[in-house]
């Protein structure tokens, strides 16, 4: 928690300067205050061509509008059987580009940036026909999930030229930044798993080499200016799963190939062994302080259970990570950022219409 001082003067004060409603610089891209919303699946397209509707726009401008600083879009993937469901978010077709600008447009007039998660789900995707990986290991241990296709060395190519096209797409519909997926047990993170990446080609030889080159392959074609976001897995939590060490080491490579932030989490690969992931307020935070640490020039999203604006207003204060993201919190309150701020500094602005109930 947050010390205030005793004295009321000095309390007003020290709350007035709360980092989380302060203005923040990633590379180019200036943020009003230091709330980011996580990439959260809405499972609502409608329709099986992967394009984004009514719902995405009304989800997406509404939490512009409640204050946030920084709006990463849901993941969205580079192949239809890339997705985790048929009902999950695309960008591998020009024709999906107006969609996505709509809603970038939007955004933009209500004062937020935004941002979206590339990704392939790998063996994670549940509704296709033939889900891949890194190698032939399936999700479950007890073969009750597809046995996924191994990549060849050819196809692997081919997928990072898709990344690449979904982020030209991107960037062509007027994001301000992109992050790639390489958390939770998806396609990035099933090769730079030691557990899942048992190939012997150049992609097992060496296990951050698929992501380095989705990294180069993005940076070829987007902005110089523009934000490249990682978000990764800094542990995993199934049996004999890599610790941190290991995350930060493939990392180093990622920072090298381009990627401008990391957006740290945990765990997602596969089935949960003994050992099980905390659900504590800030859990996570550790993970992202020990990335702090070890990019102290790279700006780091912790998230986490971090709802709580004075456990979210901690983190920041003790340098532990430069931007909070919030996740479920979102879905429940549009306008979390602007009552995180009001809690911490008691005062906000809201828009216009809103002043009369804020």
């Amino acid at each position: 928690m947050i010390r205030y001082a005793r004295n009321k003067t000095h309390e007003k004060v020290e709350r007035i300067m709360a980092k989380l409603a302060q203005s923040f610089n990633l590379k180019n891209m200036e943020l009003r205050n230091r709330t980011v919303m996580a990439p959260m699946c809405q499972y609502a397209v409608d329709k099986e061509d992967g394009t984004p509707n009514e719902w995405h726009y009304v989800h997406y401008v509404s939490r512009a509008i409640g204050g946030t600083g920084l709006i990463i879009m849901e993941m969205t993937n580079v192949e239809p059987r890339g997705r985790i469901s048929n009902h999950c978010l695309g960008l591998w077709s020009d024709e999906q580009i107006p969609a996505y600008k709509r809603i970038v447009d939007e955004v933009h007039k209500h004062g937020a940036k935004i941002g979206i998660q590339i990704a392939h789900a790998g063996r994670k995707a549940t509704d296709a026909k033939d889900p891949v990986c890194s190698s032939a290991i399936s999700v479950s241990h007890d073969d009750s999930t597809p046995k996924p296709h191994a990549l060849t060395t050819e196809e692997v190519y081919e997928t990072i030229e898709l990344f690449k096209q979904a982020v030209r797409r991107a960037v062509e519909a007027g994001f301000d930044c992109i992050e790639l997926h390489g958390a939770h047990g998806y396609l990035i993170h099933q090769f730079h798993s030691p557990n899942i990446n048992k190939r012997e080609d150049e992609f097992g030889q060496d296990l951050a080499k698929f992501g380095v080159e989705i990294i180069k392959a993005a940076r070829r074609v987007m902005p110089a200016t523009m934000p490249l976001i990682f978000r990764i897995s800094a542990r995993e939590y199934m049996l004999n799963g890599y610790e941190t060490e290991h995350a930060i080491a493939l990392s180093k490579k990622y920072a090298e190939a381009g990627v401008d932030s990391f957006h740290v989490s945990t765990g997602g690969e596969g089935p949960v062994s003994v050992v099980q992931p905390r659900s504590d307020a800030g859990y996570q935070v550790e993970y992202a302080k020990a990335f702090k640490t070890a990019f102290p020039e790279l700006p780091i999203i912790a998230v986490g259970q971090l709802h709580d604006p004075q456990v979210a207003e901690a983190t920041l204060q003790n340098n532990d990570a430069d931007l909070i993201a919030i996740g479920r919190a979102f879905l429940d309150d549009p306008y979390w950022t602007l009552h995180a701020i009001k809690a911490l500094t008691g005062k906000i602005t809201p828009p216009t219409p809103y002043v009369r109930g804020m």
